[in-house]
């Protein structure tokens, strides 16, 4: 059954009991822990992240891998830029628009972002460490939810825009 009391009020509002902190905190773990286990490869999360896009996806523009990724593309392109000059990734101008320019991993850059998902899936299953398979499926199934809620939000009116700060 829904709950419609909210569950956060402004004048009680605890970090230690915010799902979004908790969520964030949780990230950089992971994320720190990735970046350990990758630091080998001398790969960052901002190069590695990109790096497993490819991967996963040969051939995107950099527009396409900022967007897909709510990378910053100032950022992204700095990544870039450092893949290419460790000869991890090349870019190449399309043959149809010579305006665009497509992503490809070199094949040292293809073999450094196979390990990647091993990386990941070490690191994930660390922090699951002691979760049933049953409790792991039931935090997808939230973790989901809360995204189908966040994209509804973004549909509406900001709530705070309708009140005065005064």
């Amino acid at each position: 059954m829904p709950h419609n009391t909210p569950f956060y009020q402004p004048g009680h509002y605890q970090p230690d009991q915010s799902v979004g902190h908790l969520m964030n905190k949780v990230l950089s773990s992971i994320l720190a822990q990735a970046d350990a286990q990758l630091a080998p490869y001398k790969l960052t999360y901002v190069q590695w992240v990109p790096l497993y896009k490819l991967l996963m996806n040969e051939g995107q523009t950099a527009a396409q891998l900022a967007r897909e990724n709510a990378i910053d593309p100032a950022a992204l392109n700095r990544s870039l830029n450092r893949l290419e000059i460790k000869g991890l990734l090349q870019r190449e101008r399309s043959q149809q628009d010579r305006r665009v320019v497509h992503l490809r991993l070199t094949p040292t850059g293809r073999e450094v972002a196979q390990h990647v998902p091993g990386v990941l899936a070490d690191v994930l299953n660390g922090h699951l460490q002691g979760f049933s398979h049953t409790e792991w499926t039931q935090m997808l199934q939230l973790l989901q939810r809360m995204l189908t809620n966040g994209a509804a939000l973004k549909q509406r009116p900001s709530a705070l825009a309708s009140h005065d700060p005064h």
